[in-house]
């Protein structure tokens, strides 16, 4: 039995992007540059006819993401535990809002429901879904691509890590090429629509993760 995953090759037709996973921050950071992103993106989406799939937050970036599609007529899609829902962190004006039982199933149904994700300045909750999204990536659960939208640079001290990662042989394979990154959310939503997906082996399917 080969455990190894598959050589990497690339599918020619990438999957058409009906809707965005965002994953950002609940606060709005110490620069004014991360709130206005978060308009941008959420405004870009919305007139491009794209879906936003987000936590369900109504503060911080999540919250400026939210509005700003909102604004622009777009669907805009929480998906949010319930024991944040009753801590009234919840953002009333979506077009819908799922409440779940765990966090974990947060991340599962916005994994699903997404078809790309662009990840946004965030603390350690948003590494964390940015993380295990990727993981999920490599294990074959999906086939989706991963922006990092780089504001005023939030992202390089993360890309350095990943090359000393990576000169040490701890990131082998394909994992890197999962990842757009750029610090204008017009040329990031364009490398996530003409993604084209590495073959990998499916280890994991999503209920088994």
């Amino acid at each position: 039995m080969n455990n190894t995953p598959e050589s990497a090759t690339t599918v020619t037709i990438p999957t058409p992007l009906r809707r965005i996973g965002i994953y950002c921050a609940s606060n709005d950071g110490a620069r004014p540059a991360y709130v206005e992103a978060a308009r941008r993106v959420g405004t870009l989406l919305a007139t491009r006819g794209l879906a936003v799939v987000y936590g369900g937050g109504r503060t911080g970036l999540m919250g400026a993401v939210a509005d700003a599609a909102m604004a622009a007529g777009g669907e805009v899609i929480g998906v949010m535990p319930h024991g944040l829902v009753q801590r009234e962190v919840a953002h009333t004006g979506l077009t819908a809002l799922h409440i779940v039982d765990s966090m974990h199933e947060r991340k599962a149904m916005m994994a699903e429901m997404a078809d790309a994700f662009m990840v946004l300045p965030g603390g350690i909750g948003t590494l964390e879904e940015f993380f295990e999204t990727w993981t999920w990536a490599q294990l074959g659960v999906h086939r989706k691509p991963i922006g990092l939208l780089d504001v005023e640079g939030f992202w390089s001290p993360l890309q350095q890590l990943f090359d000393r990662i990576e000169q040490e042989g701890f990131l082998r394979g394909t994992p890197r090429r999962w990842l757009q990154v750029s610090e204008d959310p017009v040329q990031l939503l364009q490398a996530l629509s003409t993604f084209d997906a590495p073959v990998v082996r499916r280890w994991l399917r999503l209920g088994e993760t």
